[in-house]
């Protein structure tokens, strides 16, 4: 069959730069009745010597160190963002007014305003748009949200989520720079709440729908830090510890924790949803695995059931390997280019689409909002129109 070529403009050439290129490069290889074939067409980073070996190691056939030429090449149909938090807005809108199809790395802004602005932009111009909120193509939260669709647990009261990590227990970790852009709030946003929060809040919503309002908690536990590129002593406005609790729409509660200071935790990710008949965990440390408790089992045999994930009757399993045998994080970002590409067959969105991201963003400047004020935040804004 003669496929379709989608021809792909990459823009950062870090750490996501090559999970979304192992994307791209493996889905012909094990979606192979998609009518569309990525491309590698050309990466863009603003040094040369870095990025022609990016090029030279995954593939692309070009490269550019000017991300405005690669969006006005006409060999490129889509924009793929990779980029720091503060560079998706001007790329993001500069790639919907050439009318390219764009995919943009998580979160998808700095702030609630940007946001708002990149979302009318890729409307107005009718332009593909996707946000890579990559755990949700993970097999076992597939069927996670197949589960919780299908109504088996009932009415929800409990959603509870936590991202640890341990990296910045370091007062003498520099922020800001091309290394740690993350810990500086220019560059980044916020901190564990954009960089973390957001995929916790991000599949809270789609597993179990809207958060209504919000009650936050931050902290900072070094004040000062230098910065990489001045070499000046600077006060540090990330958030490097976030709780919060919340209301859904559903008129279940949500408990949220995220910190880069549980030493001992390198990418602790979780979530637990308590229902009226039952109840669904996983863990990222073990993500192939999905436990499941159902009170209508019978008493002798009733308790958590640890469901291995890996047949092919399973989200997305058919395509890989045989029934035991696991998939791992890079098969998230494979099988969301291969669902990208069947919206394309199939005229229709690719979720979660910057809208879909933008609902996200709501709630974390709402949590950010929250820990400063010390109040409750509401989550349905005004919407700011340009």
């Amino acid at each position: 069959m003669l496929k379709k070529e989608l021809r792909i403009g990459l823009i950062g050439c870090g750490f996501m730069g090559r999970t979304h290129s192992n994307g791209y490069a493996r889905v012909p290889n094990f979606f192979p009745d998609l009518e569309y074939k990525p491309i590698l067409k050309a990466v863009c980073s603003r040094s040369e010597d870095k990025v022609k070996a990016f090029a030279e190691q995954w593939g692309y056939e070009s490269y550019e160190t000017d991300w405005r030429k690669l969006i006005q090449r006409d060999d490129i149909d889509a924009i793929d963002i990779c980029t720091p938090n503060n560079m998706h807005f001007e790329i993001a809108i500069a790639a919907a007014k050439a009318g390219k199809m764009i995919l943009c790395e998580k979160p998808l802004s700095r702030t609630l305003e940007e946001g708002m602005q990149m979302v009318l932009a890729v409307e107005e111009n009718k332009v593909r748009n996707t946000v890579w909120y990559n755990y949700r193509r993970l097999p076992a939260v597939t069927l996670a949200k197949q589960i919780v669709d299908s109504g088996k647990l009932g009415k929800i009261f409990h959603y509870r989520t936590n991202f640890l990590q341990d990296w910045t227990i370091n007062e003498n970790l520099p922020q800001g720079g091309r290394a740690f852009w993350r810990m500086d709030a220019e560059a980044a946003g916020s901190g564990v709440t954009g960089d973390l929060l957001a995929h916790c809040i991000d599949l809270a919503m789609w597993l179990n729908g809207g958060i209504k309002d919000v009650s936050a908690m931050t902290e900072i536990f070094v004040k000062q830090r230098m910065h990489e590129e001045t070499g000046q002593l600077e006060d540090v406005k990330i958030d490097d510890a976030c709780l919060f609790h919340c209301h859904f729409d559903n008129g279940s509660l949500g408990l949220f924790e995220s910190t880069r200071y549980a030493r001992g935790h390198k990418a602790l990710f979780t979530f637990e949803i308590n229902g009226e008949h039952g109840s669904l965990r996983w863990d990222l440390h073990d993500l192939n695995r999905l436990e499941f408790f159902d009170n209508a089992d019978d008493s002798i045999v009733k308790g958590w059931r640890s469901i291995h994930v890996t047949d092919g009757d399973q989200p997305y399993m058919n395509k890989w390997w045989v029934p035991g045998l696991s998939v791992g994080y890079e098969h998230s970002f494979i099988h969301q280019v291969a669902d990208f590409l069947v919206s394309l067959e199939k005229n229709q969105p690719c979720h979660p689409t910057f809208r879909d991201a933008l609902e996200t963003q709501k709630v974390c400047d709402a949590v950010i909002s929250s820990a400063k004020n010390r109040r409750w935040e509401e989550t349905d804004v005004e919407w700011i129109d340009k």
